[in-house]
């Protein structure tokens, strides 16, 4: 039987730090844990469809997942980039700790 575990990542790894006008916040996604049948563990950021990954130990399972979401996030937005800036916007920055 596979158990399903959630876990808020933690603000000092794993967390989306958003700025923009002078804001700050965080954005806190859910990693979901699952223990496969092959012995592994399978991570997915529950809010980010396709950022899924696994690992032996639940600390890799994690870091994989982690790196998904990165190039998720470089790949569906390096695309999108402006060569100028349009007259009713401003920058977001968003960095993932």
């Amino acid at each position: 039987m596979q158990r399903r575990r959630r876990e808020r990542a933690p603000p000092d790894s794993g967390s989306l730090a958003i700025s923009g006008s002078g804001v700050h916040s965080l954005l806190e996604l859910t990693i979901l844990y699952e223990d496969a049948a092959d012995g592994c563990i399978t991570a997915s950021v529950a809010e980010v469809p396709g950022a899924n990954s696994q690992g032996k130990t639940r600390a890799e399972a994690r870091e994989n997942v982690i790196d998904a979401l990165r190039e998720i996030l470089a790949y569906r937005f390096g695309e999108h980039t402006l060569s100028e800036s349009a007259p009713e916007s401003e920058s977001l920055h968003l960095q993932l700790a």
